[in-house]
């Protein structure tokens, strides 16, 4: 069996599980990409999406895919989406050991 490169939590994925679930769209996926911005030059981002891409990672985890494209992949791998609910709020998150400096709110990072 091959290793995912990149790892899901249940957290993650049960908060995926919900917001898919008030879309009332069982075809939705959760979309994980890089793109350039941010305080530290590239920035995470997430999204909903139909469809999959020639190339795109897949990772099914408590019924949800998790889509990742290759360029994007090539920044994550080893890392994991998580998600936290607390005082400060509730978000997404990738803790990402590619990443040699990440800006305060985590939200952006540079390699």
């Amino acid at each position: 069996m091959e290793a995912i490169p990149l790892n899901f939590t249940e957290a993650a994925a049960k908060q995926v599980k919900t917001l898919i679930e008030e879309e009332e769209n069982p075809n939705l996926k959760f979309r994980v990409y890089i793109t350039g911005g941010g305080c530290s030059g590239f920035q995470y981002g997430f999204t909903f999406d139909e469809k999959v891409n020639e190339g795109d990672m897949l990772i099914e985890k408590e019924g949800v895919t998790l889509v990742v494209d290759p360029m994007s992949l090539q920044y994550l791998v080893g890392g994991e989406v998580d998600y936290t609910s607390g005082l400060e709020g509730s978000r997404f998150f990738i803790q990402n050991p590619n990443a040699t400096t990440t800006c305060g709110c985590g939200a952006s990072f540079s390699v």
